[in-house]
């Protein structure tokens, strides 16, 4: 027996091999490039390498980029404890590196014989004969495939040596086959992942750029998000003081952990916001109850995740170089490992998207307040105005006119002085009333919208010479009564109405008005039309009580749109989204309730 033979790279003739191996060898071909996958191809062609050669143990050794080691080695024969026992697997020293350096087929009496053998380490089973052959692809080195141990103690011969060489061309073409669909897959399922990150993106961006509402743009963010990259879990927090609040949640995440605050020192989430860039982490559980015992928060892990290994990415949320807060992305629901570069370059995208929509949310929700808390100062001027103007110096009148009383010095002059008391007060009281209407008329709460305006009109005739023509036209139900629009859909309708007539006579000096408010299938329009001196531009916003007006209407989610010309008048028109109380049935669709004045 030959202690060492190397034979030259070329595959032998066949001549050696006898017809059942070799029909063997013709079918293995097809049902190796049938296999897709690049380990089934390795799997399938070791079984066959042992079969038809009858080695005991079977290996194939994948080759390193730089061509010089191993960085796979795929074993068969050998059981998962033994496996275990040897520790780590070889990188391509000793006699399987003599493969590496010259890639030509070696046979073997006994491998520990040769010059370059390294040995086995402990637990490792004895092996003897040797026959290895390089698997080759395009003409390119990728690895090579090992037997040891031919059945019956014999040394491998050529009939073996021929068999593995037609199984490693074999494999070379099978392999080819594998990286390409595995390739071709890869940037299918790339290009796949890209395209729905690039329409959800858009969808995001789109629902973000017309979502004003803090709470629904983070709603909105968290849901989409956590959808995008298929996490279990995703979590915003955002800066408030001097630390990061929970403020929406979706996925595993419990509803109690909303308003929870972690500190910016010493957490994932704080690294995240005060560095402005990604934190990765392996184990979400295990840092955020880290977290949360410094902190003293009585956190735990699955209030956010179910009990697991989670690994999970903490993005911040960046707008024009200030971080606003913190997008916490926690576990995968389809896909094992960490979440990988394209992932996190894809969420950071997103995050800055949707800073950008928190931001613009967050400002908008300050304008509304400093809108809302001027309206209220405009509206606590007007009534301060008319409390001076009317109450109180009506009250000084009747003051003056019991202190006539008192001094009155015969019954007649002392019966007049008290009539004109009496008088007083009835005035006061009217003018009292109807401060008391203006500020929230009982009709509105109790009757509804048609009733409160009709009141609206006659109190403003008593008050002045107006002539006001009006109709009001409302949805009814099956027994006729009005359908309620919603509390805040009509009270926003009254003010609408209350202060553009307001304006038409404090400032438009107008002699007759039409007021009409109507409802179709979707809207209700109130439209004021005045006569009056009308306005070049755009009026003072504070004098005629257009923000207030503005506010009301804006977040009824109406529109308003006011006209006018020098001399020709005003005309103030609001657009409300129709939206009723819940009313049985829907049969009475269509009807109206129509109120038609008119006054000369």
């Amino acid at each position: 027996m030959r202690p060492l033979q190397e034979a030259p790279g070329a595959p032998l003739p066949l001549d050696a091999l006898d017809e059942t191996r070799l029909r063997r060898l013709v079918d293995v071909g097809p049902t190796l490039g049938a296999e897709l996958h690049l380990d089934s191809v390795l799997d399938r062609l070791l079984t066959v390498a042992r079969e038809v050669t009858g080695a005991r143990y079977a290996a194939v050794g994948v080759l390193a980029p730089d061509r010089r080691q191993l960085e796979r080695f795929v074993t068969q024969g050998v059981d998962d404890d033994t496996r275990r026992t040897i520790g780590d697997l070889p990188r391509g020293h000793g006699v399987l590196g003599v493969l590496i350096r010259e890639p030509v087929t070696l046979r073997l009496h006994d491998v520990r014989d040769h010059p370059l053998s390294y040995g086995f380490p402990p637990g490792h089973p004895p092996m003897r004969t040797f026959l290895g052959t390089p698997v080759e692809i395009n003409g390119q080195a990728w690895g090579n495939l090992y037997l040891t141990d031919k059945e019956g103690g014999g040394d491998f011969d050529e009939a073996d040596e021929q068999a593995v060489q037609v199984l490693a061309r074999w494999a070379g073409l099978a392999i080819e086959h594998a990286r390409y669909h595995q390739e071709t897959a890869a940037q299918r399922d790339e290009f796949a992942y890209t395209n729905r990150a690039l329409e959800a993106t858009t969808l995001i961006s789109r629902a973000l750029g017309a979502e004003v509402d803090l709470d629904a743009t983070l709603e909105l963010v968290v849901k989409r998000g956590r959808a995008l990259i298929d996490a279990r879990s995703m979590v915003i927090l955002l800066a408030e003081g001097d630390g990061l609040v929970i403020t929406a949640m979706a996925g595993e995440v419990s509803a109690d952990v909303r308003g929870a605050r972690l500190p910016v020192q010493g957490s994932a989430s704080g690294r995240a916001f005060l560095t402005r860039e990604v934190q990765r982490v392996a184990d979400f559980i295990t840092q955020i109850e880290m977290t949360s015992r410094r902190a003293g928060l009585g956190l735990s892990g699955e209030q956010f995740v179910s009990a697991g290994e989670h690994p999970a990415l903490f993005v911040p949320m960046t707008y024009r170089g200030r971080s606003v807060g913190v997008l916490n992305a926690i576990g995968r629901t389809s896909r094992q490992g960490q979440f990988s570069d394209a992932e996190e370059q894809l969420i950071l995208s997103f995050a800055a998207s949707a800073a950008t929509a928190v931001a613009t949310a967050q400002s908008v929700e300050a304008d509304r307040l400093r809108l809302s808390l001027r309206a209220m100062e405009e509206e606590r001027s007007r009534w301060a105005r008319e409390l001076h103007d009317e109450t109180l110096q009506g009250l000084g009148a009747l003051r003056l006119l019991l202190s006539s009383a008192r001094k009155a010095s015969d019954r007649e002059a002392l019966e007049t002085a008290l009539g004109r008391a009496i008088d007083q007060v009835g005035a006061e009281i009217k003018n009292l009333r109807a401060l008391i209407s203006d500020l929230r008329p009982a009709s509105l709460d109790e009757i509804g919208l048609g009733a409160a305006l009709e009141g609206l009109i006659e109190q403003r005739r008593e008050q002045t010479s107006l002539t006001i023509d009006y109709h009001v036209s409302l949805r009814l139900e099956q027994d006729e009564a009005p359908m309620r629009l919603t509390p805040e859909l009509e009270t926003a309708i009254y003010r609408v109405v209350q202060e553009s007539i307001t304006n038409a006579v404090k400032h438009g000096e107008a002699t007759r008005l039409r007021v009409e408010v109507v409802e179709d299938d979707h809207h209700v329009t109130a439209v004021v039309e005045d006569d009056g001196v009308g306005f070049d531009g755009q009026p003072s916003a504070t004098g005629f009580g257009l923000t207030s007006m503005r506010e009301r209407v804006g977040l009824a989610g109406g529109e308003l749109d006011l006209s006018s010309e020098p001399g020709k008048g005003t005309v103030v028109r609001a657009k409300f989204p129709a939206h009723h109380l819940p009313a049985p049935g829907d049969a009475a669709d269509g009807l109206r309730l129509a109120t038609d004045r008119d006054s000369g």
